[in-house]
């Protein structure tokens, strides 16, 4: 995909796009929305593949951190503060659709990263789920955990960081 072949992306798309799919459907709660969120964001990685390294994660992560920021985006244009649709924890991200094998290992890797999650302490745990599965801003979760805003960021990176040394030795691409 880095140097301009469009067959790379076709394959991430089908090797990918039903997780894809999944995680936008589960945020958007809205069949249309995910399709479109899961396009935009295959086209951002088309423009962004030159950026992409893979010493710094896999092509998956970067690719459902881009769904996941779009679809929160989509959910918020669409719809008022108080009428947001987005998960309240961090339950299981399933497809509604693609292929047996990739559901299976999403399933896997959701249970993975739910695993991670409770490995965190718990006010870490709290503002991980209040970005990550409520979408709330770091401000607002500043303002919700009545902390300041440095330490909404330092428990974000922090928590991310004792995930990510978590789920390393299980990441298998």
């Amino acid at each position: 995909m880095q140097q301009g072949d469009q067959e790379a992306v076709a394959l991430l798309y089908e090797r990918y796009g039903g997780a894809a799919y999944g995680l936008a459907y589960r945020i958007t709660s809205d069949g249309s929305a995910a399709e479109d969120v899961v396009q935009d964001a295959f086209v951002s990685l088309w423009k962004q593949a030159p950026r992409f390294d893979p010493e710094r994660g896999q092509v998956r992560s970067w690719l459902m951190t881009i769904v996941h920021h779009r679809a929160i985006d989509a959910v918020r244009r669409r719809k008022g503060r108080n009428e947001r649709a987005l998960p309240e924890g961090p339950e299981e991200f399933v497809a509604t659709r693609g292929r047996p094998e990739e559901l299976a290992e999403w399933t896997l890797e959701a249970e993975a990263v739910r695993e991670a999650v409770r490995q965190v302490p718990d006010e870490q745990r709290r503002t991980i789920e209040m970005a990550y599965f409520e979408g709330l801003t770091h401000v607002e979760i500043a303002e919700r955990m009545a902390v300041p805003l440095g330490t909404v960021k330092s428990r974000l990176r922090i928590g991310l960081e004792k995930m990510r040394a978590y789920l390393r030795p299980r990441v298998v691409e």
